[in-house]
């Protein structure tokens, strides 16, 4: 099920993007990936979700919690 707290910072043809899980998009179009990134990061705090920056090819390059995130996990 998509977490719409949930943020992915991902390439748009020439452009880098955020877009929450299941759709949509936040904010605007970037030239760079680090400016979209912090875009992204900042709206993920504010939601208390996940950010996901991927890299060009789609994979994910790197994700960061704003939410609680206990570790261990309990289980």
């Amino acid at each position: 099920m998509a977490d719409k707290r949930n943020i992915h910072t991902v390439r748009d043809g020439d452009r880098w993007v955020n877009r929450p899980e299941g759709g949509g998009q936040v904010g605007g179009s970037f030239d760079t990936q680090g400016r979209a990134a912090e875009a992204g990061r900042q709206e993920a705090e504010q939601r208390g979700g996940e950010h996901f920056i991927h890299r060009p090819n789609g994979q994910i390059r790197e994700r960061n919690t704003y939410r609680e995130d206990p570790f261990p996990p309990k289980g």
